[in-house]
Formats: structure tokens, C-alpha cells, sequence
């Protein structure tokens, strides 16, 4: 690093290309109705194979992660892919082995966890809010290479994908938050003290990456000042990364149903029905 350049204009994940032209929203919808119908066929084959499948969504907060986790569990079913967004430790986790808690969710064989925000939580904020010791923190940065390499050992498939957005974005999604009633949830308190350490941020993304973007499971960078270009650019990147076959049925007849003459339904009255505020 040059001495006379300060760290923040080296270090932060928010340098961006040449403008980019946004994606039309026809084109858009297409492409991801494409892309969610391979999501189907993945789901089907990593049921079929028996297939373990981690992917770990991290980035800055109104990064997008979210969004792109939502267009991706949208038409798959919860029993094969599921969500597992963690609340804080309770006091009873915060005294077991760190990567415990998370072990639990790990899938088995036919399913696929999408872990939005994992035990990076060590690395990002709980390192810059102060929510673990020096000891802790760097006993992680030394452990979880190895924890990941045991899960790769193990048969699962770890994908993990950062979400870079830039500071005026990130600004303008946090005043559109501001804004929207039904948006004003997404910002925490933490999440407005994490907008005022946007430096230490960076500064622990950089050591995060440095430790852990190993060979057995590098990270994936989204750049997602674009919602719409990070969704389909990181579903079809996911869709990539493990192969699989279309085991889509032959068209399904459905068989005709059997009339039951004996059967009388019971009296409409007798039933408790929603009132009907919208005829």
C-alpha cells in the first residue's frame, strides 16, 4: 500500500467498473424465470443423489443477500432447500464451541441450507462491535479454514458468495428503508452503528478474505449495486458450480375422480367461515 494513500480508499469493496447499463425489466423477468426453472432441476437431482449443499450468503447490510435468497428458494421446496438466518447467541450458546450452533443446520444427504449470514458473524460484526475478544476472534480466523476443509472432506458441496455494494447505494437503500413502513424493520439498530464503521468493516472484510478464501472454498464476489444483475448473475454462478441432469417427469395425467354417491356434505351452517371483507 502506497504510505500517502489512506487505507479507505484502498481497501473498500465498493470500486465499481464503468457504469453499467441496468438489464430491461422484460428481459429480466425472462431470464429469471429461466433460471429458477434449473433451479427446480437442481433441486431434483440433489434429492436424488443425496446431495449435501451449503451455500453462505455475507455482505454489507442492505447488500441485497435477501433478495437474491428469496428469488432462489421461491419455487423450491422447504423440505429440500431452507433458509437458516440465526438470531444472536443465546447465553447457553455463547458457551459452546463456536461453530456449534451451526453444525445443527447442516444438511443431509437431499438437501440444500442457505445460510443467510453464518458463523462469519465471528469476523465481521462481532469483531467490529466488540462482541468477542482478540483470542476468540483470532482462534477463529485459525480455525475455520480447517472447519470448512472438514465439511468439504465430509461430502458437502460449500459455496459462499460476498455481496460488495458500494457506500452511495448502500446510503440510498437505508433512506428508501427510512421511507417505506413496511421496509422500516430491515434497519436494527446494529445495522445504523454498522453504517457508522464503515472503514472497520472493510478492514475486517479484508482479513476475513485473507484467511479464509481458501482453495477448497473460495468466495465468490456479487457485485450487487445492481439488484437485478446480482440475482441473476449469482443464482445462474450457483447453478454452475454443481452439475447436474434433468430429471424432469414425462407430462402427468391426472386420473379422474371417483365419484362417491353415498358421500352428503355437511350443512354449510355448521361451518365457520372468513368474513368476506373483499367479495
Amino acid at each position: 500500500m502506497d504510505k500517502g494513500i489512506p487505507y479507505v480508499e484502498q481497501s473498500l469493496d465498493d470500486v465499481t467498473d464503468a457504469p453499467v447499463k441496468k438489464i430491461k425489466n422484460s428481459v429480466y423477468e425472462k431470464e429469471l424465470f429461466r433460471l429458477q426453472l434449473e433451479l427446480v432441476k437442481l433441486q431434483a437431482w440433489i434429492a436424488k443423489e443425496k446431495l449435501k449443499v451449503v451455500v453462505i450468503f455475507e455482505g454489507r447490510d442492505a447488500a441485497g443477500k435477501g433478495g437474491v435468497i428469496k428469488r432462489i428458494t421461491q419455487h423450491l421446496n422447504p423440505r429440500i432447500c431452507r433458509v437458516v438466518a440465526l438470531p444472536a447467541p443465546t447465553e447457553r450458546e455463547t458457551t459452546q464451541w463456536y461453530f456449534q450452533r451451526y453444525v445443527t443446520h447442516l444438511p443431509a444427504g437431499g438437501e440444500m441450507v442457505l445460510f443467510d449470514r453464518s458463523w462469519y458473524n465471528r469476523a465481521g460484526v462481532e469483531r467490529v462491535m466488540g462482541f468477542c475478544d482478540d483470542e476468540e476472534y483470532s482462534e477463529f480466523l485459525r480455525s475455520c479454514p480447517e472447519f470448512e476443509r472438514m465439511l468439504v472432506r465430509s461430502g458437502i458441496i460449500l459455496l459462499k458468495y460476498w455481496f460488495s455494494v458500494s457506500d452511495e447505494e448502500q446510503e440510498r437503500r437505508f433512506q428508501s428503508r427510512l421511507q417505506e413502513p413496511h421496509k422500516r424493520w430491515k434497519l436494527s439498530p446494529m445495522d445504523l452503528e454498522s453504517r457508522a464503521r464503515w472503514v472497520e468493516y472493510s478492514r475486517a472484510k479484508d482479513v476475513m478474505f485473507a484467511h479464509t478464501d481458501i482453495k477448497q472454498a473460495p468466495w465468490y464476489v456479487v457485485k450487487s449495486d445492481i439488484k437485478k444483475h446480482a440475482r441473476l448473475n449469482c443464482i445462474a454462478h450457483l447453478l454452475s458450480k454443481i452439475p447436474y441432469e434433468d430429471l424432469t417427469p414425462k407430462e402427468i395425467v391426472l386420473p379422474k375422480r371417483r365419484d362417491d354417491k353415498d358421500y352428503i356434505r355437511p350443512p354449510m351452517s355448521d361451518q365457520t367461515f372468513v368474513p368476506e371483507v373483499y367479495p
